[in-house]
This record gives C-alpha cells, sequence and structure tokens, in this order.
C-alpha cells in the first residue's frame, strides 16, 4: 500500500472517531474500564504466581524418627528415603537442632521455652525436599510407609489453600475481564456501524467509481485501532504509576513477611506491552465485526 493511500486512510479513520464523538468516548471508556480490570488482575496474579513459586521452594516433607530407632535403623531409614522416587535431597535434623529453631522463631517470648533444652521432647527428623513441589504429596506419602518413622508432616493445607485462592482470582479475572472485553467490542462496533450508516451514500458512489472493498475497510479499521489505542493510554499510565507508588511504600514491609513483590521493571513493560495488545486486537475486532455485519459492498 502506497504510503499516500495509507496516509488517507489514517486521515478518514481520525475523523471518523471525532465525527461519533459521544459514541467514540464511550468506546474509548469501555476499553479503558476493561484494561484497568485486566491491569489489575494481571499485576496481581503475576505477584501471586511469585509469592506461591516462593512458598514451593520452600516445601518440605518433615520425616520424625521414632524415639526407639537405633543409630543403625536411622542409618538404615536415611538410606531407604534415599531410594524413594522424586526425592531431591535429604537433610538430617537432629532434635537439639528442631529445638533451636523453634526457639528462634518464637521471637521474644523465646524464653518461656528456654526450660525445654534439659528435658527435649522433640524427634530427630530427616528434612526431605521434592525434585517437583507438586510431588511432595506423594513423597510424603511413600515416606509414611517405611519402618522406625513416628509421623510424617508436611506443608500440604498451606499450599493446597494459596492454590485454591489463585484459582478462584483467575476465574474471577478471566469472567470479568471477557464480559468487559465483549462489551468493549460491541460499543466499537456500534461506533463504526454509526459511521457506515452516515457514509452509506459515499461508500455508494465509491464503488460506482470502482473503488476496492479494502479501500473502502481501511478506514474503519483504523478507526477501530484507534479507539483501542487511545482505551489503552489511562490503563498504562495508572498501572505503571499505581505499581510504582505501591513498590516504593510496601515492597520492603511485605519482604520482612516473606511475601516479596516483583520489582517494577520489566513488570509494567510486560504489563502496557500485553495492555497495548489487548486494546489494539479489542478495537481492531470490533472494527471487522462491524464492516462484515453492516458495510454492504
Amino acid at each position: 500500500m502506497k504510503s499516500r493511500t495509507l496516509a488517507r486512510h489514517g486521515k478518514e479513520g481520525l475523523k471518523n472517531v471525532g465525527r461519533n464523538g459521544w459514541m467514540s468516548f464511550a468506546s474509548i471508556s469501555a476499553v479503558t474500564i476493561m484494561l484497568l480490570v485486566v491491569g489489575v488482575f494481571l499485576l496481581l496474579i503475576m505477584n501471586m504466581n511469585h509469592f506461591m513459586s516462593s512458598v514451593e521452594e520452600d516445601v518440605e516433607v518433615r520425616v520424625y524418627i521414632d524415639v526407639t530407632a537405633s543409630d543403625a535403623e536411622q542409618a538404615e531409614l536415611e538410606e531407604e528415603l534415599n531410594q524413594l522416587e522424586n526425592v531431591d535431597s535429604i537433610t538430617y535434623l537432629s532434635k537439639d537442632e528442631g529445638l533451636d529453631q523453634l526457639i528462634n522463631s518464637l521471637g521474644e517470648n523465646s524464653e518461656a521455652f528456654e526450660s525445654l533444652r534439659d528435658e527435649n521432647p522433640l524427634n530427630d527428623a530427616f528434612i526431605l525436599q521434592a525434585n517437583d513441589p507438586q510431588l511432595t504429596e506423594e513423597v510424603a506419602e511413600q515416606a509414611q510407609e517405611l519402618p522406625h518413622i513416628e509421623r510424617v508432616d508436611y506443608g500440604e493445607q498451606v499450599v493446597e489453600q494459596l492454590f485454591n485462592v489463585t484459582n478462584i482470582l483467575r476465574i474471577i479475572g478471566v469472567v470479568l475481564v471477557l464480559g468487559l472485553m465483549f462489551t468493549a467490542m460491541f460499543l466499537i462496533s456500534n461506533t463504526i456501524k454509526l459511521t457506515i450508516v452516515a457514509r452509506q451514500k459515499e461508500i455508494q458512489i465509491m464503488k460506482l467509481v470502482g473503488a476496492a472493498n479494502g479501500f473502502i475497510r481501511w478506514p474503519f479499521f483504523i478507526e477501530g485501532l484507534l479507539l483501542g489505542v487511545a482505551g489503552s493510554i489511562i490503563p498504562i499510565a495508572v498501572i505503571t504509576g499505581g505499581y510504582h507508588y505501591l513498590y516504593d511504600a510496601y515492597a520492603d514491609r511485605l519482604s520482612l513477611n516473606f511475601a516479596e513483590m516483583l520489582p517494577v521493571f520489566p513488570l509494567t513493560l510486560q504489563i502496557s506491552l500485553i495492555l497495548l495488545g489487548i486494546g489494539i486486537v479489542v478495537g481492531v475486532w470490533g472494527s471487522i465485526t462491524s464492516v462484515r455485519k453492516f458495510l454492504k459492498v
């Protein structure tokens, strides 16, 4: 396509946006709202996935050894644990080390438990790390069948709850986003339909003088593209600025509570490109739908 022809289509598409005034504004507003919701859920889900990955890395199976097991039986147990499938590493944790960990984790209240050092109630244990966090339950069940084991503990409930929350957020996000996307495409389609109706005579004349279908359709495609791009500007600015503020204000506090936020860059760049891409797709798709349905050429 020649640059002069492309410039002409761009000019016509821009005119169409201005010509339809309030409908163009409604279309841009629908895209803006949709992309704001998409952006917020993307930030939430990507940070949640990052947090889940961090939690998964810390998921472990604690195999508590029976207090009656001899040193030889403990060594035999360790050998059997090493032979289990999907076990990445095994670490021995003596009951004294376990008590130190427990007391240190209590912080200011640790002094009340110092007396336990005289008569340690804990068991020696082996800490197992699965080569895939999703296989932790399977490793725990296999370990439970071995002799000289009092009990097996792992963070199944916590991990499952976190996964459930993440999945619920994803489902809610997908439903809302799809609903808003269809609303935005519907408004853009109707906006372009108004343009087609208003220019029906002009389009008929263009056909009579031999204008190709593609030549007539291009301005409407560009109109939809412009509406989609215009609707993505505010969400990109709000998401980028808002996340930068939240990161500066809360990243350090959250990291102390073991919930680390993803850094501003490249996260905001990735989300900005995604939002811009969705805006363009919604705008162009709304245009294509309108042209196919209402442009009788």
